[in-house]
């Protein structure tokens, strides 16, 4: 019983979907979501007469996709027991849709929590700047810019926004919700193929915050804006106009991140603390930073 909670088993999902048919993760009413085709596969699978409730590392955005999300599950001894792993994972292939797959399931070890466990989470965004567009067969899953980028001033900008900083910025605000994170990696390669890929990686993520650094990112890279411009937004926190959110096609949650076993329990504690800056983070520090390097 790995929660150490009553007569119950706490069962780790690895799962992916494309997000194009869906409204996002997080369930709501008559509209199709990941989290409800999810949990009603697993009311079916498991007999149950009420279903039971996912907690998910990360809650993507309508149109997002993810190859590496996590989440869990609280199942009864006796439901997990008569499963098992193998045959769970057989079911559910057989009564998801295609546009979602849960890639391995297995017992969570004590204190694991797939949200408030994660020390960091990894996305990737995509980006064609050729100028006959995107590769029909990646049209769902690659954003095309009409403007030729410029990759080492978008990696120039990126590396000043690395730290711990108060996002609000590049954040939409929610109640209650700090926007301060500790953006941990940040850069630019273009692949083989022509695609301009981001891959951004941080302990968590506010709500649209990596879609709106891509947006103040590919201004730079195009030339309408100069590589110091996006930690000057950072540093201001107070959302620019100028700042676009893009399409969320583009984005996939790649991979999420977590401490060893030892270190679960303590990992849960302080991802519920409410986070504030120090004297080094303030937008003053930010702003001298920008002039240490030749801004």
């Amino acid at each position: 019983m790995s929660d150490g909670v009553g007569d119950v088993v706490r069962v780790r999902l690895d799962l992916a979907y494309d997000g194009a048919g869906f409204a996002g993760w997080a369930r709501q009413r008559e509209r199709r979501t990941v989290q409800g085709e999810v949990e009603e596969a697993l009311r079916i699978v498991t007999r149950a007469e009420r279903g039971y409730e996912l907690t998910v590392a990360g809650r993507t955005d309508a149109g997002v996709h993810a190859r590496g999300q996590v989440a869990h599950v609280d199942l009864p001894v006796a439901v997990w027991r008569e499963q098992g792993e193998k045959q769970l994972l057989r079911r559910l292939a057989g009564r998801l849709p295609h546009d979602v797959r849960v890639w391995r399931v297995t017992e969570a070890p004590p204190h694991f929590d797939a949200r408030f466990s994660a020390i960091w989470r990894r996305y990737a965004y995509r980006v064609s700047d050729h100028p006959g567009g995107v590769d029909p067969l990646r049209r769902g899953h690659v954003l095309w810019h009409n403007w030729p980028l410029d990759v080492e001033a978008m990696n120039r900008a990126s590396a000043l926004l690395l730290g711990e900083h108060d996002f609000a910025a590049f954040c939409r605000r929610r109640d209650g919700a700090t926007t301060i994170r500790a953006l941990r990696e940040l850069r630019w390669e273009r692949l083989p193929d022509g695609v301009v890929e981001a891959t951004v990686r941080a302990d968590a993520f506010c709500h649209n915050m990596v879609r709106s650094l891509v947006g103040a990112l590919l201004f730079v890279g195009d030339g309408h804006r100069p590589p110091e411009w996006p930690a000057a937004v950072l540093a201001a926190r107070v959302r620019d106009s100028a700042v676009h959110v893009v399409r969320p096609h583009g984005l996939t949650l790649e991979e999420v991140g977590y401490p060893p076993e030892d270190r679960l329990a303590a990992r849960n504690r302080e991802a519920r603390q409410m986070r504030t800056l120090g004297p080094v983070d303030s937008p003053e520090s930010v702003a001298g930073a920008l002039g240490a390097a030749g801004a």
